[in-house]
């Protein structure tokens, strides 16, 4: 019998990125799916892979097969884990931001999806502005309502991303929302439908530094829906990471 230097820890190690990889192959094809099933091109949808509470050494076996953009939620534990994992992907802040969290967010992240205000939108243009950068941006939409979620009213959403256009220093690349989570995603179609036909409405008054080129929308449990509905960021973690 030939022998083998794996030990119990490599070989676990190993299992825990195959998995992975498997995974993350799975939700490749399932967004490639539903791109085509609304003749669309897969490659126009980004897989965010959702890195909360995830270690460092799952984040880096993501990266090994194929990952190139992670989504994070607190400032602080992107700090730590992009000590790490460094620039081999882009990082994007994907949670609630705090203003006083801003000076810190705009020295990590390559994007924020999760603008909720104009003020917090005047922060970021002011903290980008002192460290010589413009950061693309994602306004969030608290389509469905919920009181538990951040976000614009959707009717007031185009006046303030107009007063929004006239800053420097971020460039509004699109919108952002949840979905809320529900046991059969058709029934978050018509936010996801609600979230696109806004978005047209804002391209459509042709502001300046406002391009609705993204949508971000769609987690583990509906992304196939959104992407059928035109999402281009999708953000999933379980579907990846869960039981690993």
């Amino acid at each position: 019998m030939i022998g083998t230097n794996t030990t119990p820890m490599a070989a676990g190690t190993n299992d825990a990125k195959a998995r992975i990889g498997a995974n993350i192959r799975s939700v490749r094809q399932r967004i490639a799916d539903a791109a085509r099933r609304t003749d669309r091109d897969p490659d126009e949808v980004m897989l965010i892979v959702v890195t909360k509470t995830v270690g460092v050494t799952e984040i880096l076996h993501a990266v090994e097969c194929g990952v190139e953009t992670v989504g994070e939620n607190r400032v602080h534990e992107a700090t730590e884990k992009q000590e790490r994992v460094g620039d081999r992907v882009q990082w994007h802040m994907i949670g609630h931001l705090q203003r006083r969290k801003v000076k810190d967010a705009v020295q990590v992240f390559d994007y924020i999806h999760s603008v909720d205000s104009l003020a917090l939108a005047r922060e970021i243009d002011k903290r980008c502005a002192a460290a010589d950068r413009v950061m693309p941006v994602l306004f969030e939409v608290n389509v469905s309502g919920e009181e538990s979620k951040f976000g614009l009213n959707p009717a007031e959403t185009v006046k303030t991303i107009r007063e929004a256009a006239t800053l420097e220093r971020i460039r509004i690349d699109g919108l952002m929302t949840m979905a809320p989570y529900v046991e059969d995603p058709e029934e978050v179609r018509p936010w996801f439908k609600q979230l696109a036909d806004l978005a047209g409405t804002i391209a459509a008054a042709n502001l300046p530094n406002v391009c609705m080129k993204h949508l971000s929308m769609g987690m583990t449990n509906d992304f196939e829906v959104a992407v059928e509905e035109g999402a281009t960021m999708v953000r999933i973690g379980t579907a990846i990471f869960g039981g690993i």
